[in-house]
């Protein structure tokens, strides 16, 4: 699994699977005329390529345990810390819907799944265009209401036996489920790298448990 996208400021990201990620590098260094330096450090690895090319991982579940800049390509230490079996938390949510889960090993082992209708926003001006954004609003209360009770229902429970969490979605949704007191350990434990999915549904829950296990690559050119 290699996904890859546009970062501002120039460059791209990928995504690479913990078994997928040795070979990667062998092939980034091939593509590149070789590797001058690795550098470690606990959340950030940056190989950079003979030809000027640098590629920064994002350390997932840090910090990694190894420190300093060596010749060459060195990313032993990154690769094994990627391949540590991890039971991790899932929580998905967008204002029409949401996603909850726990992952072993990027397989989803429990979940739960639900969708609300929010509506579209109106073209209409007036007071026609007020009742239409105050029944929009009260539909996404709702929704975010049932998804909060989820995440405390099923991830609240077990994050005892999780060794991280990973959110993904839509940003003030889940600075409004921030706000619940009840939901505090959840994000007290969240990983720092937020999931940009589609409105959640059972298979895009699946693919984002592979997702949380994969180290983020930015690759920028000279």
């Amino acid at each position: 699994m290699v996904r890859e996208r546009q970062v501002a400021g120039g460059g791209r990201a990928v995504e690479v699977a913990p078994d997928r990620l040795e070979g990667w590098y062998a092939r980034f260094a091939v593509r590149n005329d070789g590797v001058r330096s690795t550098e470690l450090a606990p959340d950030i690895v940056t190989v950079t390529a003979d030809n000027g090319v640098v590629a920064v991982a994002t350390v997932p579940f840090g910090p990694l345990n190894a420190e300093g800049t060596v010749a060459g390509l060195a990313v032993g230490p990154l690769v094994e810390h990627a391949l540590i079996p991890r039971r991790i938390a899932l929580l998905l949510v967008r204002r029409g819907g949401h996603s909850v889960g726990i992952a072993r090993g990027g397989v989803i082992v429990r979940s739960r799944t639900d969708r609300h209708l929010v509506q579209g926003r109106s073209a209409a001006g007036g007071w026609s265009q007020q009742r239409f954004a105050r029944r929009r609003e009260g539909q996404a209360r709702t929704a975010l209401r049932s998804a909060a009770e989820d995440a405390f229902e099923v991830l609240v429970p077990r994050l005892s036996e999780v060794d991280a969490v990973v959110l993904g979605g839509d940003a003030r949704a889940l600075e409004t489920l921030r706000e619940d007191r009840r939901l505090a350990p959840l994000f007290a434990r969240a990983e720092p790298r937020v999931l940009d999915i589609a409105e959640p549904r059972r298979a895009v829950l699946d693919d984002a448990a592979e997702r949380a296990i994969a180290v983020e690559i930015t690759l920028r050119e000279p």
